[in-house]
């Protein structure tokens, strides 16, 4: 039994878009604003961030092309390196990375949707439960209706980034905003250039979702690299209008001393009702989020499973629904493990970096690739071999600032993708036998 091959670019391009856009611009860009002393910096930092995002997304383009299979980064990983580099990413997701993301996210969700109501008195670790388990039951069912739902709180949260740039257009400015200077005792440097960067890079994250599903789109190789480019240039787009609105509305400063931008914005706009309305946005931003980690990465470990790397029972498709069904139970069981423990934080902050790693290592597995077999039709990567080495310097950058500020954790991080190793060979055993 194959996929169902329902997904069109629209859809596609909305995964991109989905995949990138969570709560980071309505929070993040406060942390941006105090390393940087320049409005300038400011959205220079936001403009560098998205071009290392499109560079990526260029490299990621070619490698759906050339590799249009269920699982994306892990069948890259695998193709390039080794099996077992594929299967450390698809343990990583599984257990650290995206049921981490997913609890993490939930919680989020659960908070901000409490407060666009006023306060409703229940608890949030249970709102987010109800979300994970109402989000993967609609995903269980088939990729269409997960896509749908994903295309309708896309447009939703792109709306209310829309609203939040057309008020700032429309409303008072911060004197000289344009031109703001803060003078402190911590002018900028290339050090701190570079630390404004990491959540920037974490805001852009996300792109790769696309790749996930390539067996469930109609025409991968045609429609996988029209919708990366198109959708992270959107982001692109959006994140560098949105801060300009912070800081147009907030001025240097203000953006620098408040950790909630957007509401704070909203609030001189609207008053309570203004905060509760993006309560509202940053709730429908990180419902939809949630959702799209139901729906993509879960192929990962039907992949996985299809190579006889993990257990058989992920690579089940469902007899009538055709998607990956076990897969979805399993990563939507931990991640409300996760939730209900309170655990989430520590892990996700433990394994934050192994994102970059892998991020690296993929875009470096394309100059693999190409020199396996330089001439391929369909797109191509341009500016190669400057744009993808330039991204993997970036990527080394990343790993490396993470792990010099918590080294514990980034220990830690590592240790539990080490473990995977025997899993890996475990695993690796039982199929040969089965053979």
């Amino acid at each position: 039994m194959s996929f169902r091959r329902a997904l069109g670019p629209f859809d596609a391009t909305m995964i991109v878009i989905g995949g990138i856009i969570g709560s980071g611009i309505f929070i993040n860009p406060y942390l941006v604003a105090r390393h940087l002393d320049s409005t300038g910096l400011v959205l220079l930092a936001w403009a560098a961030g998205g071009a290392i995002a499109l560079a990526g997304a260029f490299a990621y383009a070619e490698l759906g092309q050339r590799l249009p299979r269920a699982g994306g980064q892990y069948v890259y990983l695998s193709e390039a390196w080794h099996p077992l580099v594929g299967f450390l990413y698809g343990w990583a997701l599984l257990f650290m990375i995206e049921t981490g993301a997913m609890a993490a996210v939930a919680i989020t969700f659960a908070q901000y949707a409490s407060r666009m109501t006023g306060g409703t008195g229940a608890d949030p670790q249970l709102i987010a439960v109800a979300a994970i388990v109402v989000l993967s039951t609609i995903n269980y069912v088939g990729v269409k209706p997960g896509s749908q739902v994903l295309n309708v709180f896309v447009i939703l949260k792109v709306a209310a980034i829309g609203a939040l740039i057309l008020f700032a257009w429309s409303g008072p400015s911060a004197p000289g905003w344009m031109t703001a200077v803060r003078i402190d005792d911590t002018p900028s440097t290339a050090l701190t250039f570079g630390v404004a960067l990491i959540p920037i890079l974490f805001a852009y994250g996300g792109w790769q979702n696309a790749n996930y599903v390539a067996e469930e789109m109609r025409d991968p190789r045609r429609d996988l690299p029209k919708s990366l480019i198109l959708g992270t240039l959107v982001v692109v787009v959006v994140y560098l209008l949105a801060n300009v609105a912070y800081v147009q509305t907030l001025g240097l400063d203000g953006l620098a001393a408040t950790e909630t931008p957007a509401a704070e914005a909203a609030g001189r706009w609207f008053g309570s009702l203004g905060e509760r309305l993006i309560a509202g946005a940053i709730a429908i931003s990180t419902f939809g989020f949630l959702n799209l980690a139901i729906l993509a990465p879960t192929r990962v470990y039907f992949a996985m499973a299809r190579d006889g790397a993990f257990v058989p029972a992920l690579a089940r498709l469902h007899p009538r629904f055709q998607t990956p069904a076990w897969a979805i139970v399993v990563q939507s069981a931990w991640a409300i493990v996760l939730t209900l423990t309170g655990t989430y934080g520590d892990l996700l902050n433990t394994v934050v970096f192994a994102d970059w790693i892998f991020f690296g290592l993929t875009v470096a597995g394309l100059l693999i690739l190409r020199s396996r077999q330089p001439d391929t039709d369909g797109f191509r990567t341009p500016w190669y071999p400057w744009l993808p080495g330039a991204f993997v310097v970036v990527a080394l950058g990343v790993v490396y600032s993470v792990v010099s500020t918590d080294p514990r954790r980034s220990a830690a991080g590592a240790a539990l993708l080490l473990l995977g190793v025997p899993v890996y060979y475990l695993f690796r055993r039982q199929s040969r036998h089965a053979q």
